[in-house]
């Protein structure tokens, strides 16, 4: 119980922290003066009284948190966030708590899931607002906070290894885990800035182009129009958040390399960044010459501006959307369902399996391959050059058995609830992968709207599974984590 007290100071601590990002909205209330100055007051005074109440009801047990502690505390900072800024959409959209809670956990998922529709009527701080938890999403409001509560006396090194993804979790850019999500934050805000000015000089208005900045360097997916990228129609646009898509899915560890080197050289030593290029460069093209071969569209460049921007967007876990791809021949839809699952770096903002997983279950599968032909073969399995220890590879082979229990699981209770198989399947895989739009009822031509109170809220759970990488929140439910 003292544990669990502890938990809820830093909490509340962090309450206070995300009640800044209230800023934003009334800033843009005021601008717009589109009726929601009130709403996100309100909010903001909401999200101040809860962190408050926790920090002064808990300050009797404030102290430097345990490993453990760092898995709770991730799991219900996910959860009470999210469940804190449902306020202005349930206020000012009269949308259900759980519909409002279903879009805040896909915002912060950076999943890009929604049930809202008429986007590009709704009031500009409510867009704002989507896009900014999006953002914060994207790096992790975990890992902002590690930078801003040393200052208060609790440490984050736990918290960084819990939400942190990918199999390696000890690697640090600085010596002090403070700075390290500095770093990161700095480079993730630069990348913001260049996409946003990127975005305003081929088109988009200074307002689309913050909220789809927000939305590409999170991977979070949201837009500010019901048919997404596709109500631009521009070629220039999508290029511009392929290049920024694509960026973000790749480990910022890296990006920070590059920068302290001056050199891109160090995207190509990266193993895992040249698999997610030649991943979806191979991915693009072979799909876009199979719509063409199949005469979806007349000629191959053409093929090739669809196919590249939906399949990077969706393998990337983004799930912006530029047509209805639901329409194309089967294969490329599931393949690009697929990629959602392996694609992304590790310490990027995408989910699923990721792809530094990915070559070591490759490098894996080959070595037991050639130990059926020499059982005395003692080789390490190495990616990039370097070994990979046994402990790793077996956590990787637990990590997987884990993530496909877990989408036979939801896939099972969505079809219990009434969904067909398709339609339940692909929002499953959309959802752990935090890749957003599923097929069927859930299809890019769609959105998640027209699900049932029980469908909504086995969604919401399956993106925060995806988003703690399952075992961060499954942890929570065995036996011997609440042993002493």
């Amino acid at each position: 119980m003292r544990a669990l007290l502890s938990v809820l100071n830093v909490l509340g601590h962090l309450l206070m922290v995300f009640s800044v990002t209230y800023l934003l909205p009334i800033v843009c209330a005021i601008l717009y003066r589109d009726g929601t100055l009130l709403t996100f007051v309100i909010s903001l005074a909401a999200c101040v009284a809860v962190g408050g109440a926790l920090t002064l009801a808990t300050r009797r047990y404030r102290r430097e948190l345990k490993a453990r502690d760092g898995f709770i505390l991730v799991t219900l900072s996910w959860t009470l966030i999210s469940a804190i800024a449902t306020v202005p959409l349930m206020l000012h959209e009269q949308l259900s708590f759980t519909d409002a809670f279903f879009e805040t956990m896909s915002g912060l998922t950076t999943t890009g899931a929604t049930v809202m529709v008429g986007l590009d009527t709704v009031a500009p701080s409510i867009n704002l607002w989507r896009h900014a938890i999006n953002w914060l999403g994207g790096m992790g409001i975990i890992v902002l906070a590690v930078a801003i509560l040393p200052m208060l006396g609790v440490g984050g090194m736990q918290l960084f290894r819990a939400e942190v993804p990918g199999p390696i979790k000890d690697a640090k850019l600085t010596a002090r885990i403070a700075d390290t999500a500095a770093v990161l934050w700095v480079i993730y805000l630069v990348l913001t800035l260049a996409c946003i000015l990127g975005l305003w000089l081929v088109g988009m208005s200074w307002f689309d182009a913050i909220c789809h900045a927000f939305a590409a360097l999170s991977l979070g997916g949201f837009s500010t129009r019901d048919a997404s990228v596709g109500a631009f129609d521009s070629p220039a646009i999508e290029a511009v958040l392929i290049g920024f898509m694509v960026l973000a899915a790749l480990n910022f560890a890296t990006h920070f390399t590059v920068w302290r080197e001056r050199s891109p050289r160090a995207y190509w030593r990266d193993a895992e960044a040249r698999g997610v290029v030649i991943v979806l460069l191979a991915s693009s093209l072979g799909c876009a010459f199979y719509l063409w071969w199949g005469e979806v569209y007349q000629d191959f460049l053409t093929a090739l501006r669809h196919v590249s921007f939906n399949l990077v967007s969706i393998a990337t876990d983004c799930g912006f959307v530029s047509t209805d791809y639901a329409l194309w021949p089967t294969f490329v839809p599931f393949w690009m369902l697929f990629l959602s699952a392996i694609t992304a770096s590790s310490g990027s903002t995408g989910g699923g399996i990721k792809m530094i997983r990915t070559l070591i279950l490759v490098r894996q599968s080959s070595r037991e391959l050639t130990r059926l032909l020499h059982p005395a073969l003692a080789a390490p399995v190495t990616v990039g050059g370097m070994a990979v220890p046994n402990r790793v590879v077996v956590a990787i082979l637990g990590f997987i058995f884990l993530y496909f229990m877990s989408i036979v699981a939801m896939t099972f209770l969505l079809i219990f609830g009434g969904l067909d198989f398709i339609s339940a399947f692909t929002a499953v895989i959309a959802c752990i992968n935090n890749a957003g739009p599923g097929l069927g009822v859930v299809g890019p031509a769609t959105n998640y709207g027209g699900l049932t109170d029980f469908e909504t809220w086995v969604l919401s759970v399956t993106m925060l599974l995806g988003r703690l990488e399952v075992f961060s929140l499954l942890i929570l439910f065995t036996p011997q984590f609440w042993r002493k």
